[in-house]
């Protein structure tokens, strides 16, 4: 029996807890919600991560993406990334390997991570109709859905799913003149099918099949962003909310079947386009938790884009969104290192604590903080920072002289010691 369903039957199980613990929430508030379906905690038996909550009333969480490529492919480099992930506090970890022995690499990583584990399985199904039948396009409905089982079996916790990537909707994109028409790997995966084979997306058509094996193994279904935009000039347009209404359709069967389910999405978008694409998003699918990639604020950015994405991030997690995709600086330019997994997990982080600040949560995290700044007491603002690593390499970089308790900023200038010394003062006159 799935968390949901025992939830649905009102078990409030380990999981969620544990859950509830760490988010200071009462537990059956927290089992509401999952048997609601606004609430999901991905979490595989055969895996048995450490319990992660997202959605209503939580924190905003952090997935750092990791993967090979056919263009670069050394696993030992993937376990080094997911290495960086965890070392920055990254929530879950999503495989999205192209290259090499998938099924090697995906063991050795959900050995090494204690966290939620992701993967997009029709990625591993393509490639082995390329290794078989020569083309993407000749993959069969059962290849698809026996990538699904194997992973399963193997222990991910949760999986992407185009399911809104459907002859209707490629149809609607055909008609429309967007600027880059898709930008989804896996999206243009099925979209190319759905085009060769005059057929019907089997995710999409044999929808209660995909809920069978991920009742089996309690996997959460991470549905879409397939039609996503990859430029600002198609933000939130006919295509993409067209993949919504079928996500919020199927989002239903979901919670009907006890699967839990999140919705993706949803790309570039200028910051005045992130609250309504949320507030369709959480309308349509009556409040499903929303895993969004960036979003991305500006294309210009090419290097820089976890910053990109730490602003949409930030702005996102305010008015909603409940679990970050990381950026790198090196998106759209190459595949990340470990540096740029643990940068990009960083921006996201640092986006989705400044969403949790803005809807009233960890209040108290910057209040101990801002004391112990102005008690500079730097031992624990190091504990308490979100990358103490990098705090600590700049206050070591330039010691001060003067001043050992100030920084090199200021020195003996240090207005924080200046103000305690003349308040102390002033204090003792009126004494």
């Amino acid at each position: 029996m799935t968390i949901m369903q025992e939830a649905q039957r009102g078990v409030v199980t380990d999981e969620i807890t544990a859950v509830a613990e760490g988010e200071h929430l009462d537990p059956e508030v927290v089992r509401r919600r999952v048997a609601a379906g606004t609430i999901v905690i991905p979490c595989n038996p055969a895996h048995a991560p450490r319990a992660l909550g997202i959605g209503e009333g939580l924190r905003v969480k952090v997935n750092a993406n990791i993967g090979t490529s056919r263009e670069h492919c050394h696993p030992d480099e993937e376990v080094d990334k997911a290495r960086a992930a965890l070392d920055v506090k990254a929530d879950a970890i999503m495989d999205l390997s192209t290259g090499g022995d998938l099924d090697a690499l995906r063991r050795r990583l959900l050995d090494l991570v204690n966290v939620p584990f992701g993967t997009v399985p029709v990625y591993q199904a393509a490639l082995d109709a390329i290794d078989r039948r020569g083309a993407i396009v000749d993959m069969t409905s059962d290849d698809i859905f026996n990538a699904f089982r194997r992973q399963a079996e193997q222990g991910v916790d949760f999986t992407v799913a185009h399911v809104g990537v459907t002859r209707q909707s490629v149809e609607r994109l055909r008609r429309q003149r967007r600027l880059i028409p898709m930008v989804s790997r896996g999206g243009a995966f099925h979209m190319a099918w759905i085009l060769h084979n005059e057929m019907e997306n089997p995710l999409y058509e044999e929808f209660d099949y995909l809920l069978e094996i991920a009742e089996e193994h309690d996997l959460t279904l991470s549905l879409g962003d397939g039609m996503r935009s990859g430029a600002l000039h198609d933000s939130n347009d006919r295509a993409k909310f067209q993949e919504l209404l079928i996500i919020g359709e199927l989002i239903e069967r979901a919670r009907e079947a006890g699967v839990q389910s999140m919705v993706e999405g949803p790309g570039h978008m200028p910051l005045c386009d992130i609250e309504p694409n949320i507030r369709v998003m959480k309308t349509v699918t009556d409040g499903a938790p929303y895993f969004v990639l960036g979003p991305l604020v500006t294309d210009i950015a090419p290097g820089y884009d976890h910053f990109v994405g730490g602003i949409g991030g930030a702005i996102a997690g305010y008015h909603g969104a409940d679990f970050l995709c990381y950026v790198t600086p090196a998106e759209h330019l190459s595949l990340p290192d470990a540096e740029d997994v643990r940068q990009g997990v960083i921006a996201s982080r640092i986006a989705a604590h400044a969403a949790n600040l803005a809807r009233g949560i960890d209040r108290d995290v910057d209040f101990t903080f801002s004391r112990a700044r102005n008690e500079l007491d730097w031992d624990r603002m190091f504990d308490l920072c979100i990358d103490p690593e990098r705090a600590k390499q700049y206050r070591q970089r330039r010691t001060p002289t003067e001043d050992p308790r100030s920084c090199s900023m200021c020195g003996s200038l240090c207005a924080i010691e200046m103000v305690e010394q003349y308040l102390r003062d002033e204090g003792k006159k009126h004494k």
